[in-house]
């Protein structure tokens, strides 16, 4: 009962902190979400160890579990542009399969460039 509690404290207090982080990036007319600049300073706050993760672990391990739930709203809203998926939608497929396979490459040029640099360095 009570690790419930504390969970839904800590998901109530993210939810306090991206309410208030969208307001700060109103406010100060950035071009990032809230939800981004959110992420960044509770990053800080755990480096930091302003904030300790024990804090937040519960609430946010309970997020993450559930996190496929947060993806459903823009799943079911690309069905509002179901007749330009049927006009073009070979084309937006393989778009999408050649930009996933460019970030693939790049991304594994960029670790094993790294894991290479890092292993001349080490003795």
């Amino acid at each position: 009962m009570i690790n419930i509690l504390k969970g839904t404290l800590q998901v109530a207090g993210f939810m306090l902190l991206s309410m208030g982080m969208d307001k700060l990036a109103e406010w100060l007319h950035l071009g990032i979400p809230g939800s981004i600049l959110g992420i960044a300073v509770v990053f800080i706050l755990l480096e930091t160890k302003i904030l300790r993760l024990e804090w937040i672990e519960l609430g946010a391990n309970w997020l993450l579990a559930e996190l496929l739930l947060f993806f459903i709203p823009a799943a079911v809203g690309i069905m509002k542009y179901f007749p330009m998926l049927e006009a073009e939608g070979l084309q937006i497929l393989v778009v999408v399969l050649f930009s996933t396979v460019i970030v693939m490459v790049s991304s594994g040029l960029t670790a094993g460039f790294i894991s290479t640099r890092k292993e001349r360095r080490t003795p």
